[in-house]
């Protein structure tokens, strides 16, 4: 790849364009800060709920830092590395990535444990403050991504103008994504399982009952998991999808306009998410994930009427018309919906996948797990035919680039995707504190309403996620065999070629890796933290009088140390496996392992993400009354369905998102050593 094809043009002719781009990132990041200032000035909580989010925010912040203090040598390493043989651009960029990406992790996590006791406080008055309050917590994690993203890719392209540079600093961004996604996700399941089997099956106490030893470890969980990990897995996705584009366009296009258009459309995506928060409001009907999905409707419509002058300023330039690149940007925002509702179908309790669910618990367990399964294998189907309609159809408009736009605009809503996503862990904290600290059932009712809906919140951002994961992956793939045609290479992908059906099963099988070693370690973090869950309820007694308190940092130490020491084995595969095939195997097995990844990585992430939803909302939805209700045989086996679920959509799933765009990004950057 060129260090930088299309020389001082992309930048001494449009330097006034730049400048807005900046500002708009600056002012996004400031716009976080705002809402940081609106949740600080909510009502305090009293001194009981203040104790319990405050051993919360300990626990996180304890996890994060040894965290970060592992990954900081692994990244020192890496560094070093990219440093000797592909210059120091690349290393420095593979830095920045890296630090911008545990950036937003950490503050995303620090603002949704203090979001989550001012949402407790309010949700005692009314649920509209409540809803207004932990919707601001998760737009300070969604503002912060887009503007740290789209400040951090433009900067470092003003400064070096080289894009492989470039594509380092997406890989080191998804490669924290990823120990973040693995990390976190083998946390919160672990605990989880834990307290589930033990709190849950055992003892029949509630799920966030506090004579329960591994309740805190559990709400630490939600923050490290779900909002930590998403933000750095959505952060890498939108820096990797606006620097893949930039690297395509660059490499079909001698015109700036390329490298411009997908900064200039992130840049006024962000103004549109600004103005649609103000139409999240929960109107008399008080439905809740209707206000959200209104934010969402409002940020695609404005974005939809914004790229028209844009994309009319610059398709020119590229040997296209208007209408042949604003039909692919119009196609990513209705992905963006298509996913939102095919998963909500799938996960909601008001739909009849999660109800066959709830039913199949009457038969008991294994019918539970059977039932979860398919209905995980069938929620495949549909968004299968919707990106491939929007493969088609962008290809058809304006070949790869179309698809490169197509992407841009689906993580147009990064913003509101990841505001609707940490809202999820924020109301789930702001639930399990009340009941920790004694509340009535009564005062719990807002609350409570509140994280029914995150549950399904968190899913539906999660198949959002998995499928601009894919269109990225495609766009750098593209980019990948677009660098072998402009080296001069006759190279043809073809399955006669036996590297290339080696590369594509090898491909295939890092998704199951994985998931296998994802899966295996819950399995072995919550197996320990049963057993000294177990051991609590036995040795010290007056726990489940309530006498006595139980022990909750033991099961908070059982995890971190898990959880840090399983996710390194598998992420240094998934470095190393496509640097081998590269240079062992050749350029095609590299493009054969590159497609088998995406396309088994897809439907592997999305049956396990929408499954291990269903599975969830199916426990809940006999917990609220239905089917015998919460001491039914019935809740027993679907509380089992669940903490299979749990680690299925928290843990494997997600941790698939970064892991097929590292093994792309790693095959861009060693392509010009292997041809």
């Amino acid at each position: 790849m060129p260090a930088n094809p299309i020389k001082a043009l992309a930048i001494s002719n449009m330097l006034n364009i730049y400048a807005i781009i900046i500002l708009i990132a600056a002012f996004s990041i400031v716009f976080a800060l705002y809402l940081v200032s609106r949740v600080q000035k909510a009502g305090a909580p009293n001194q009981k709920i203040k104790e319990i989010a405050g051993a919360i925010r300990e626990g996180a912040l304890a996890f994060l830092k040894r965290e970060y203090e592992t990954i900081a040598v692994a990244g020192i390493i890496i560094f070093l590395l990219l440093w000797i043989f592909l210059g120091i651009m690349v290393a420095v960029g593979f830095l920045l990535g890296a630090a911008l990406s545990a950036l937003a992790g950490v503050i995303g996590m620090l603002v949704s444990t203090n979001t989550n006791a001012k949402v407790a406080e309010a949700s005692k008055q009314t649920l509209q403050k409540a809803f207004v309050l932990s919707f601001q917590g998760g737009a300070v994690t969604g503002f912060l991504v887009v503007g740290l993203g789209l400040l951090g890719v433009t900067l470092f392209w003003l400064l070096t103008r080289d894009l492989k540079a470039l594509a380092g600093l997406g890989f080191g961004a998804s490669l924290i994504s990823i120990f973040a996604r693995l990390g976190g996700g083998i946390y919160t399941k672990a605990a989880d399982v834990g307290a589930d089997l033990v709190g849950k099956v055992e003892k029949g106490i509630p799920e966030d009952d506090p004579r329960n030893p591994a309740v805190i470890a559990d709400q630490v969980g939600d923050n490290v998991g779900d909002c930590a990990g998403m933000a750095a897995d959505l952060f890498e996705t939108y820096v990797v999808t606006i620097a893949a584009t930039m690297i395509l366009g660059a490499l079909l296009f001698a015109t700036a306009s390329a490298l411009i258009l997908p900064l200039v459309l992130s840049a006024v995506s962000i103004v549109s998410s600004v103005i649609a928060t103000f139409f999240v409001r929960l109107g008399k009907g008080k439905n809740i994930m209707g206000a959200l999905y209104k934010g969402v409707a409002a940020s695609a419509i404005i974005s939809a009427i914004l790229f028209i002058p844009v994309i009319a300023r610059y398709a020119g330039d590229l040997g296209l018309s208007t209408i042949q690149l604003y039909i692919p940007s119009l196609i990513g925002l209705f992905l963006a919906f298509a996913l939102f509702l095919i998963t909500d179908y799938y996960t909601s309790k008001k739909h009849k996948p999660v109800q066959k669910i709830a039913k199949a618990s009457q038969s008991g367990h294994a019918t539970n797990i059977i039932i979860g399964l398919a209905i995980g294998m069938e929620s495949t189907f549909l968004p299968v035919i919707v990106i491939s309609a929007a493969i088609l159809i962008s290809y058809w408009l304006a070949g790869i680039y179309g698809l490169a736009i197509c992407a841009v605009s689906l993580l147009s809503l990064t913003g509101m995707v990841i505001a609707m996503d940490s809202y999820g862990p924020i109301t789930d904290n702001a639930a399990g504190i009340l009941e920790m600290a004694g509340e009535s059932k009564e005062v719990r009712g807002a609350a409570d309403a509140l994280d029914s809906v995150g549950n399904t919140t968190k899913a539906v951002t999660k198949a959002v996620a998995i499928g601009s994961a894919v269109l990225a992956a495609l766009v750098l793939f593209s980019s990948y065999t677009q660098e072998i045609v402009n080296s001069g290479t006759n190279l043809l992908f073809s399955l006669s070629e036996p590297k290339i059906l080696v590369g594509l099963l090898l491909g295939g099988l890092l998704p199951y890796m994985l998931a296998s070693s994802a899966l295996r370690a819950v399995g072995k973090a919550g197996g320990k933290v049963v057993e000294e869950v177990r051991r609590q309820f036995r040795e010290i007694s007056g726990i489940m009088e309530g006498t006595a308190k139980p022990q909750y940092g033991a099961c908070v130490d059982i995890v971190t140390k898990a959880s840090i020491r399983e996710m390194m084995l598998p992420t240094i595969v998934i470095v190393v496996l496509p640097i081998l095939v590269g240079f062992l195997l050749g350029p095609e097995a590299l493009g054969g392992l590159l497609i088998g990844c995406i396309v088994t990585g897809f439907f592997v992430a999305i049956s396990m993400a929408t499954g291990g939803g269903a599975w969830d909302n199916a426990k809940k939805y006999i917990e609220d009354g239905n089917l015998g209700g919460k001491h039914s045989p019935a809740h027993q086996a679907a509380v089992t369905g669940d903490t299979v679920g749990d680690p299925y959509k928290d843990t494997a799933g997600p941790a698939i998102n970064p892991m097929i765009k590292v093994v792309n990004i790693i095959a861009l950057l060693i392509i010009s050593l292997i041809i």
